[in-house]
């Protein structure tokens, strides 16, 4: 049989605006690297978990990628026919054999909605690769590189193995002869998995490799960071002067919001919280997270509310910025932006108080480290938060 000639050079397939901002990154790595012998990669923002808005027409103008293509990716719930695969019978042999045919039929069940052409790539590179692309990816045996989530977030929930902590090198060893599929690297067909720093992953996986965010921020040229601006801001000036003192000496408190917890009321209730404990005496900002769809606005009327859905990390490319406080409750964006003089990460306890504890104390619930700990730079120092 004659071996399938790639005809496309680059894929790769977002979920959150996050996934977005780096792979445009990898992209303008490549760009600088092979110059006149280069050919653009495309990029695919699936629906399934994020509304992205006008962000396809951005990215086109932005002229980073070749094409700008949707996914209709589905999530499970979607068909009902897979629910009773994934209940809990508590035997260990009916659970596998339950996930080997769940594995393949979420595959099958995907496959009217998986509508681009995959085996014409020569790497594809998957984001949260847990959701079903990943399933899908292997049941076709498409060979694809995974790329953590979000910056550094196995610290905080290193999922593949939390959610198969049970017999864990078992459940590998059935995922890497395709017979069920586990994220972040264990798939027969995922070549490896992409994180920005192997020392804070708190469980060994041999399947890492290390590619640092912040020196491909720091080789952009100018041209390079206007169009990471343009592929996520529609109007910078008008963002900049939201970020302007009014008044001379008037300094900022920004505090970074997150898509948890998912209770809206309590969200707020957190928020308001934060700002009037850390923020009093500065003119506060809130970025909204790019998933976070509360009205700060009306929440909060004499905070600024910076405009559009974008990645913090995307404010490193403006100049003549400077924060003097940022205050965000377990993001590891926090760590990847330079314009903020103090910078405090509360941690994930900081939620007990809004929340039961194993609602988001995963790595820790399941004996790993690293899980809730929050550290806040007070002065230059680093201090545990209890």
């Amino acid at each position: 049989m004659l071996k399938r000639v790639k005809t496309k050079s680059r894929l790769y397939v977002c979920h959150t605006f996050y996934h977005v901002y780096v792979s445009c990154l990898k992209e303008l790595k490549i760009q600088r690297e092979y110059k006149h012998d280069y050919r653009k990669g495309d990029i695919v923002l699936s629906r399934m978990s994020t509304d992205f808005g006008s962000l396809d027409k951005k990215l086109i103008s932005s002229d980073i990628f070749g094409e700008v293509i949707w996914l209709d990716e589905k999530h499970e719930s979607f068909f009902p026919e897979l629910a009773k695969y994934r209940e809990n019978y508590g035997n260990i042999v009916k659970h596998m054999v339950n996930r080997m045919i769940f594995t393949k039929l979420l595959a099958k069940c995907e496959e009217p909605y998986m509508t681009i052409d995959f085996k014409a790539y020569e790497d594809i590179y998957v984001f949260c690769d847990s959701d079903p692309i990943g399933y899908y990816l292997n049941y076709k045996h498409i060979y694809y590189h995974a790329v953590e989530d979000g910056l550094d977030c196995l610290k905080n929930l290193d999922d593949a193995f939390v959610a198969n902590s049970g017999h864990f090198k078992l459940k590998t060893w059935f995922s890497k002869h395709n017979l069920i599929f586990i994220m972040n690297g264990y798939g027969k067909y995922c070549l490896d998995m992409e994180v920005n720093d192997i020392g804070v992953v708190p469980t060994e996986c041999p399947y890492l490799i290390e590619v640092p965010r912040k020196p491909l921020e720091k080789a952009l040229t100018s041209e390079q960071k206007k169009q990471m601006i343009r592929a996520f801001v529609d109007d910078a000036d008008s963002l900049l002067t939201q970020m302007k003192p009014q008044t001379e000496g008037e300094e900022f408190a920004m505090f970074l919001t997150e898509p948890h917890p998912q209770d809206e009321e309590l969200r707020k209730k957190v928020c308001l919280d934060v700002i009037e404990k850390y923020c009093k005496g500065y003119r506060v900002l809130i970025k909204p997270h790019p998933r976070d769809m509360i009205d700060y606005v009306d929440l909060c009327p004499d905070c600024v509310v910076l405009q559009g859905r974008f990645p913090i990390e995307v404010l490193n490319m403006f100049e003549g910025i400077r924060i003097k406080k940022a205050v965000s409750i377990l993001t590891t964006a926090m760590n990847a932006i330079e314009f903020v003089e103090e910078k405090i990460n509360l941690g994930a306890s900081f939620w007990d108080a809004y929340e039961a504890p194993e609602k988001h104390a995963f790595n820790k619930k399941a004996g790993l480290k690293l899980a809730n700990e929050g550290i806040v730079k007070e002065n230059g120092k680093d201090t545990k938060k209890d």
